[in-house]
């Protein structure tokens, strides 16, 4: 089993190896970006069904007061519950947004790197091109994957924070 795990350690370290510093860096977007939305997902599941019953109680707590009022206060907890359900959701957008840039970035970089072997060697070695080619390319694929698969789940927190706050208003409204 260790030695599984030291194996896929080492393919990773030479896949970023392929793809060079900016690799690397869309690698940590791609941590950052997932861990914010296991985050949201923990949030959903755990925390704010608890936030939604605080709520729910503190509106049921409430003494009568003018109608004026009460709709301010219905307007602050429902305002609330909608920040808290969409915190986190701009950034994840972002570090969505910023992954293919990066892997653009990356192809630039490796393009780069293949006119300089270029100019230095000339045309007749494929191999010393290569490494530059391999850098321009998989970040690219690296940043997209990651885009991709963040874009997904991106629009179903979205979605269920919008479910989330309209069931809420709709019980603080009946009750």
């Amino acid at each position: 089993m260790v030695w599984f795990i030291l194996d896929e350690i080492e393919s990773i370290k030479r896949f970023l190896g392929l793809g060079g510093d900016v690799l690397i860096a869309i690698f940590v977007l791609t941590v950052l970006l997932w861990t914010l939305i296991l985050e949201r997902y923990f949030f959903f599941a755990m925390s704010f069904p608890a936030q939604a019953k605080s709520i729910l109680l503190q509106w049921s707590e409430r003494v009568e007061a003018a109608a004026w009022n009460n709709q301010q206060v219905r307007r602050a907890l429902i305002s609330q519950a909608s920040i808290s359900a969409h915190q986190s959701l701009p950034l994840i957008k972002t570090l969505i947004a910023l992954c293919p840039l990066l892997g653009l970035l990356g192809t630039v970089v490796g393009m780069v790197q293949v006119f300089d072997v270029l100019a230095v060697t000339g045309t007749g070695s494929p191999r010393a091109m290569a490494s530059g080619i391999s850098k321009a390319t998989i970040p690219t694929m690296a940043g997209m994957m990651a885009a991709l698969s963040g874009i997904y789940f991106a629009v179903q927190l979205e979605k269920r924070a919008q479910k989330v706050t309209r069931e809420l208003t709709d019980k603080l409204q009946h009750h």
